[in-house]
């Protein structure tokens, strides 16, 4: 079963940058960026989001430019004892932990200064309960993502791969 843990992985990480795009989209929208502090730890987030992506897919499978990843690897890879764990391994299972708690601290300011009220309600709190009506949208949502990640995973892992990946990085071509 190790073909259906690795495209899991690989098509979750899609859905996720998929989700992040829809959630970025959906700031922009609504003005967001007008929540200075929350707006810079969401744009850390996705830059972090990207980092581990990149640290986990495009350096140790070759995934970019010969050029290009020879200067960020020997860039990390000279670090004495460390550096080719580094390179490989410990930055693409040690960032997901670094973005949980830029998360909750991107929760923390939102919760100070309030969202941006994408609904356009007044500020009632009697109006309409957070549960269930929130909670029952963000958990439908949540299972629509689930079951289209498994459904796509178990009927087409390699749909959302690119077909150059089975081919080995070839070192002279850039």
């Amino acid at each position: 079963f190790g073909w259906l843990i690795r495209t899991l992985h690989a098509n979750g990480a899609s859905f996720f940058f998929i989700s992040l795009y829809f959630h970025v989209g959906r700031g922009m929208y609504y003005n967001s960026s007008n929540l200075k502090l929350t707006w810079f730890i969401g744009i850390l987030i996705l830059f972090l989001v990207m980092a581990t992506a990149f640290m986990g897919y495009v350096l140790p499978w070759g995934q970019m430019s010969f050029w290009g990843a020879t200067v960020i690897t020997n860039l990390l890879s000279a670090i004495p004892y460390l550096g080719h764990n580094l390179v490989q391994y410990s930055f693409h299972f040690m960032l997901p932990f670094i973005i949980s708690a830029f998360v909750m601290i991107h929760l923390l300011f939102l919760h100070q200064t309030g969202s941006s009220n994408p609904l356009g309600m007044k500020n009632n709190i009697d109006k309409i309960p957070f549960h269930p009506f929130f909670s029952y949208k963000d958990l439908m949502g949540f299972i629509f993502i689930l079951f289209s990640l498994i459904l796509l995973t178990l009927i087409n892992p390699y749909y959302l791969g690119d077909p150059d990946n089975f081919i080995p990085a070839n070192p002279l071509v850039t």
